[in-house]
């Protein structure tokens, strides 16, 4: 079998390799880019690894058939994925305008995939070919499995896999559950009958022969109650784990969603194999004219060390598609992917990350979770860290040192996200110390997202006073090595349970820390989040209490200009918003107002001089 070029993309690259018929097509909403950090990649060179023949169509035109056979007929099936992101996300910004740019294109250029693309797509090679099995992956399908709510037209969708009329999905990572798929069908079965493996769902007419399930309501029900909805999203939730983790279904119309347990976690072994395949680590060639692939350069020469994460942030969709359960690669494997970064004719000496979703995690959260999989309704750092954590640095300490000592390597960052409150229950401080000494490049950016407790509460995240004690503990260790490096903390406005109060006790604690964000994250709810589910409902699904979600434009507004309160355009936006919840007291000229009067309201405003003392504006 030929190795380490790039998979064919056209029938001479097929005939090149003396290949009349390829076993699987895979359809992407992505350029073709051939590194272990896009999803498409993964797949094809696990099944390449596996011994079967692939090609890729990326990005086809979706307005005829003629791109979607350019690669013929696949003997086995066309695996089809929108992208490393939802397509609706790639396409619209949280306030639904269309983005100026698409970085998993070539050139950045936008309207290379149709929004909904994995739809589309399926609907097309349905058009092009009959009878030949589509099967559905990557994070669109994944999260989008059951009835969704869909925040690009405010409403309830059906399972993607009801839309398209797939064949199977996939969800979560798929490198097991497509070796299971591919061998059956080269075995002769019917993909009908492909009913039974771990992180798959598949369409039913009846329940004849699916066996202790449990039904979530249907379609039809969380389209139009909302509570109906919370309850479904709150047993999707809970399910997902591949121990524990039980069959579910959810009726649309006549059809039944069959949803197997998730898939079991890699082994390490597994997981090293997956990522010493033959990766061309790069974009392909024909894309070099058109000015590359801009979502290349932040992975280039990156290193993913590890997979899922138990930090249970409710906004976050790994829970869904990852899942808790930490997955990691060994050193070596780790060592050996940093060498053939050394050896890259455009390394410059750094390696720009060592993580993944969440860096500072490499092993399992506790012994527990290898028998009897992650708790039901228990988190393992929210409220407090659980006392079964497993809470320690060494051994990705120990990673971090060696991959620095490679002759050629000059610094090894650290970009991807570390929990602080991790980082905080470890009782030494060595990793913080070494972090701070070899690994952060000028700045630190870590994710307190909120500071207001009720806020804070339906994140799951930890109060702010472990921030604070972060914050405190980080600058006194830079003091302590002489460097002077400054932290950058991720924040989010109009997440729910958050009002124009939390709001405003966001606004007073960036005056109190003296802090400027030039960037903040307005909540935006895509599929398959805790979050999500709040926003649509109005209930926290895991209490059924209600929750406040701010949803109009206008308020939505105000919140995020009040955590950017100094800047001037969004003066009118936080005097209103100050005036609307009675603070004028933070309107004026002492050291705790957040703007200063204008016009008519200088007249007679009360405030305080930088002594504290009150006194009455004069007006000249």
């Amino acid at each position: 079998m030929i190795k380490s070029e790039f998979l064919p993309i056209c029938k001479e690259d097929m005939q090149k390799r003396g290949w009349e018929q390829l076993d699987f097509i895979i359809i992407t909403g992505d350029a073709y880019v051939d590194h272990p950090s896009f999803g498409t990649a993964v797949i094809s060179r696990v099944l390449e690894d596996a011994g079967y023949k692939v090609g890729i169509i990326a990005q086809p035109d979706w307005r005829s058939t003629s791109d979607f056979k350019k690669l013929g007929r696949p003997r086995l099936a066309f695996l089809i994925n929108a992208g490393n992101l939802d397509s609706m996300v790639n396409h619209y910004t949280v306030s639904k305008k269309r983005r100026d740019k698409d970085l998993y294109s070539p050139g950045g250029k936008m309207g290379l995939r149709p929004d909904r693309a994995s739809i589309v797509y399926t609907n097309m090679v349905k058009q092009a070919y009959k009878k030949v099995p589509i099967i559905l992956g990557g994070l669109e399908a994944s999260l989008r499995r059951f009835a969704h709510y869909d925040y690009w037209s405010d409403k309830v969708r059906r399972s993607l896999l009801f839309d398209s009329e797939a064949d199977l999905l996939i969800f979560g990572m798929g490198e097991r559950q497509v070796i299971e798929i591919a061998d059956l069908l080269n075995n002769g079965l019917d993909i009908k009958y492909i009913r039974h493996i771990q992180g798959t769902c598949y369409t039913v007419e009846n329940l004849e022969e699916v066996y202790d399930y449990i039904e979530v309501p249907s379609y039809e029900e969380v389209s139009t109650d909302k509570k109906a909805y919370a309850k479904a999203f709150k047993i999707q939730y809970e399910g997902q784990d591949s121990i524990r983790g039980e069959v579910l279904i959810q009726k649309h119309k006549d059809v039944y969603i069959v949803q197997n347990p998730p898939v079991l976690p890699l082994s390490q072994v597994e997981l090293d194999r997956v990522y010493s395949l033959s990766y061309m680590r790069n974009y392909h060639p024909v894309y070099e004219k058109m000015g590359g692939v801009p979502s290349i350069q932040e992975v280039k020469h990156s290193i993913i060390s590890e997979r899922g994460c138990f930090g249970g942030c409710s906004f976050c969709a790994l829970t869904f598609h990852q899942g808790r359960v930490i997955q990691s690669r060994s050193q070596e494997s780790i060592i050996e992917e940093a060498q053939k970064i050394v050896g890259d004719k455009d390394f410059k000496g750094y390696i720009h990350d060592v993580g993944g979703p969440t860096a500072n995690f490499r092993h399992v959260a506790c012994e527990k979770q290898k028998k009897h999989g992650t708790c039901k309704n228990k988190q393992c750092l929210y409220p407090n860290p659980c006392k079964n954590l497993y809470v320690d640095h060494e051994e990705y300490l120990d990673l971090l040192k060696k991959i620095r000592s490679i002759e050629g390597v000059k610094k090894v960052f650290v970009r991807s996200g570390l929990r602080y409150d991790y980082i905080m229950a470890d009782k030494k401080d060595e990793f913080l110390q070494e972090l701070c000494k070899h690994h952060v490049s000028g700045q630190l950016k870590v994710a307190p997202e909120h500071i207001s407790p009720k806020v804070l509460d339906l994140m799951g995240k930890p109060r702010r006073e472990v921030y604070d004690k972060f914050v405190d503990k980080y600058y006194k260790i830079n003091e302590k090595i002489g460097k002077k490096q400054f932290l950058v903390p991720y924040l989010m406005s109009s997440h729910p349970g958050s009002d124009l109060e939390a709001a405003i006790e966001m606004a007073e604690y960036l005056r109190d820390i003296h802090y400027r964000p030039e960037q903040v994250q307005d909540f935006y709810p895509t599929p398959g989040t805790l979050s999500t589910c709040m926003f649509y409902t109005g209930f926290d699904p895991r209490t059924m209490k209600e929750v406040y979600v701010p949803k109009s434009r206008e308020e939505k507004a105000m919140q995020r200009a009040l955590l950017q309160y100094r800047n001037p355009k969004n003066y009118e936006l936080v005097k209103k918003a100050l005036l609307l919840s009675r603070r004028k007291d933070l309107i004026g000229y002492g050291p705790k107002a957040l703007i200063q009067p204008k016009g008519e309201d200088k007249k007679n405003i009360k405030t305080k001089d930088i002594r504290g003392k009150k006194h009455k504006r004069k007006r000249k």
